[in-house]
């Protein structure tokens, strides 16, 4: 499945609504490369009346409904729609993240049909994981861990002779 026209479809929204947000997760290390799956969306925002209000209509725009889990204490918010399934994880705090704006400062604009989507770079992606501490967190780690490698190494020697018969294949 191309998760393509949703995602085009999740920053027209962000677009729209004026909501900064910032695609984390395995979501955001698939799109860098990283060969992870996942069946939600998460993303990183800022809890202010303003964005819960926006995130509100994004949620209608997406005929879907917010829910907050029994943990309220956890500043997560999901958008869910019955209907095909679809989960996002709006999150106000993240393990070993110190603040949304240096997340945001560090993420990469993508673009997604005419929206652009701020996603999380695959170092932030890591130390969250690391300090999260979770068994399917730590799971993930080396092939997020080699995936960041490999873009390093790719931003290193951009011409080298595996790269250029990767972009031929």
């Amino acid at each position: 499945m191309d998760a393509s026209p949703m995602l085009a479809r999740i920053a027209q929204l962000l677009e729209r609504h004026g909501l900064e947000a910032v695609l984390i997760g395995n979501a955001a290390a698939a799109l860098q490369g990283a060969p992870v799956t996942t069946v939600d969306v998460d993303f990183l925002f800022r809890k202010t009346p303003a964005n819960l209000k926006k995130l509100k209509a994004i949620a209608s725009g997406l005929d879907a409904v917010i829910l907050r889990p029994y943990y309220p204490v956890s500043g997560l918010f999901r958008i869910a729609r019955d209907a095909d399934g679809l989960q996002l994880d709006f999150m106000t705090v993240i393990d070993g993240i110190p603040s949304f704006e240096g997340l945001r400062k560090r993420a990469t604009p993508m673009r997604f049909e005419d929206a652009r989507l701020y996603v999380a770079t695959l170092a932030d992606i890591i130390r969250s994981k690391k300090a999260a501490g979770r068994a399917r967190d730590l799971a993930v780690l080396p092939l997020l861990e080699k995936a960041f490698e490999q873009a390093q190494e790719a931003a290193r020697h951009p011409q080298s002779p595996t790269r250029r018969s990767q972009e031929r294949e």
